[in-house]
């Protein structure tokens, strides 16, 4: 029987119809007389009704089968299902294939663990919710190439096997059979090779990229994954953020018919950290961080009067809920930060209340109550260290987890903002004159900010700039160093010596000589935006086979060992310990 419809898309228009459709077994109920069967294809699912289950062979579910019969109006309307307003009466019912028992039920709320459902990869996608994602994922891809088709971009494929350079991740490497003893690496960005186009003369690139990076997991991360690659010649910071928030803004018209007011928000990198303790700032709500390092100067507590900084959050209603018990927690939880003097104090009664208080004088208190325009029942967070970064991401991490608790966040919302002027530099701790890339050393230095590479790395900005959605990174870019001295100067304040640029980058640096156009661009990470417009908080449920947290395939079981004749023909051998 050849399929004449798809079962998720026949609707009160077609009743009277003969159709044939095909499909897995997702339910059935057998009630005497009449057998009742959800059929589901990729497009959903449909009600089948056999009036005499004695002519039509035995069937469980997921086992797939092909029917032919009339669509009929329901008597009694299912609003749950885009089909609840037909039925199909069977005529014919053909076993194509049987099935064991699945290990869980194939359903969109299904309590199966991650793994298992990772290990049985091919059912988990069987689900509804599953296929959805899928499918939205498809649709951004569609989207990004008719968007950049439509503003002259070419879509140009760069090479998978590469040199090993450094950006800031490890790199996966690939033994050369042909070359014993060296090495490629697979990308884990396109970021050299979509300069050179630009020195090339193709002006504007897109790529939907394949990247890989060797470095620990998180639920927004994973080993390899696909980002959305743009670069353009002769365009300004300003020019490629408003192409890149035009886009998504088609995307999210599109996706989940929301509408985003352009142009988007636009906070500095240090003011994000100021105020919300992250460079990718979750502001659905009002948690702020407060600096009280003045005032907190004049307090006894030692924890506090010998630190460089102090902070606090203010929690708005929560003093009864304030406990010692709570506040052992976050101080454990502070220190994964390098956090010191975690305490907390009750604004009651009109007045600060807590064991803290014996270290503040009244006149301090008063200073803090003014200050943090306090307010009855507030509850307040206090920590402080010698570091900027470490206390303003500790403190950031306490107002996320506040703010997922109280339910501040609403469903459904959306939040788009730049975080832009990025420090160009990040100084390794312990270390006088030794600094890494805070986004990678191609990065371009602000026009007015040159002026201090050679006697103050630290003050020095760049034309950096993420797009944050929700509190996600959900792409990033930068305007790229164009001329020879000044790439040359930034890897010198990295570190390199010219024997190390010219053997790692030196290949890159050649094309310098022959007339390179200003430029820059930005990477979307695919996977976070399908997350994101899914409404879910894990990348592995937009990526159709992804690796757990381990970086392991539960269903393949890759990595694995190879033959040794495998190894032999690279030239490798295993050292056994």
């Amino acid at each position: 029987m050849e399929r004449t419809d798809y079962n998720g898309e026949l609707r009160l228009k077609d009743v009277g119809r003969e159709v044939t459709l095909v499909g897995w077994v997702s339910n059935k109920r057998n009630l005497g007389a009449i057998e009742f069967i959800d059929l589901r294809d990729n497009t959903g699912i449909v009600q089948l009704i056999i009036t005499d289950s004695a002519k039509a062979p035995i069937v469980r579910n997921e086992y797939v089968i092909s029917v032919k019969g009339k669509v009929n109006k329901k008597d009694v309307p299912n609003p749950k299902l885009p089909t609840g307003e037909i039925e199909v009466i069977v005529d014919e019912l053909k076993v194509i294939n049987v099935a064991e028992n699945p290990p869980f039920i194939i359903a969109d709320n299904t309590d199966a663990l991650e793994d298992t459902r990772l290990q049985y990869r091919y059912l988990d996608i069987r689900r509804p919710i599953m296929l959805k994602r899928l499918r939205t994922r498809a649709k951004i891809c569609q989207i990004t190439h008719e968007y950049f088709d439509e503003n002259r971009f070419l879509e140009v494929e760069t090479p998978i096997l590469n040199l090993a350079t450094p950006e800031g991740a490890r790199d996966y490497i690939v033994p050369s059979r042909l070359h014993h003893g060296d090495f490629y690496a697979l990308p884990q960005s396109p970021q050299l090779f979509k300069q050179l186009l630009m020195i090339g003369g193709v002006e504007r690139y897109y790529q939907i990229a394949r990247c890989f990076r060797d470095e620990d997991l998180r639920a927004d991360r994973q080993p390899e994954f696909t980002q959305i690659d743009v670069e353009t010649s002769f365009l300004d910071q300003d020019q490629i953020l408003t192409l890149s928030e035009r886009f998504l803004a088609k995307l999210f018209k599109e996706i989940v018919n929301y509408e985003v007011k352009l142009p988007l928000r636009r906070i500095d990198y240090w003011d994000a950290m100021d105020k919300y303790g992250s460079d990718k700032p979750d502001t659905r709500y009002d948690l702020f961080l407060h600096d009280i390092t003045s005032i907190m100067k004049n307090s006894a507590f030692e924890g506090f009067h010998n630190q460089k900084y102090v902070k606090a959050i203010v929690i708005p209603s929560y003093a009864e809920k304030g406990t010692r018990k709570l506040l052992d927690a976050l101080q454990l939880e502070a220190r994964k930060f390098n956090l010191k003097g975690v305490m907390a104090l009750k604004f009651q009664n009109e007045k600060l209340e807590g064991s803290f208080t014996k270290f503040l004088s009244e006149e301090t208190q008063n200073e803090l109550i003014h200050a943090l325009s306090l307010k009855e029942e507030d509850y307040i967070l206090f920590a402080s260290s010698d570091y900027r970064q470490d206390i303003d991401f500790g403190l950031g991490a306490l107002r996320t987890r506040f703010a997922k608790e109280l339910g501040y966040i609403k469903p459904g919302t959306y939040d788009l903002l730049w975080v832009i002027n990025f420090p160009m530099f990040d100084k390794i701790e312990g270390t006088e004159n030794s600094y890494t890339a805070e986004h990678h050393p191609f990065t371009r230095p602000r026009d007015e900010d040159l002026k201090y590479l050679d006697s103050d790395p630290e003050k020095v900005l760049a034309y950096a700039y993420d797009i944050i959605i929700n509190g996600y990174e959900a792409g990033g870019g930068t305007l790229r160093i164009y001329d020879h001295d000044t790439q040359w100067k930034i890897f010198s304040i990295l570190g390199l010596s010219e024997e190390d640029i010219s053997r790692k980058f030196g290949w890159f640096i050649d094309a310098f000589k022959y007339g390179v156009p200003p430029h820059g661009g930005i990477a979307f990470g695919l996977e976070r935006l399908s997350m994101i417009l899914c409404g879910t908080d894990n990348i592995r449920d937009v990526i159709a086979f992804p690796k757990n947290l381990q970086a392991v395939d539960p269903m393949s079981k890759a990595p694995g060992s190879v033959s040794e004749d495998a190894l032999d023909a690279v030239g490798i051998e295993i050292k056994k310990e």
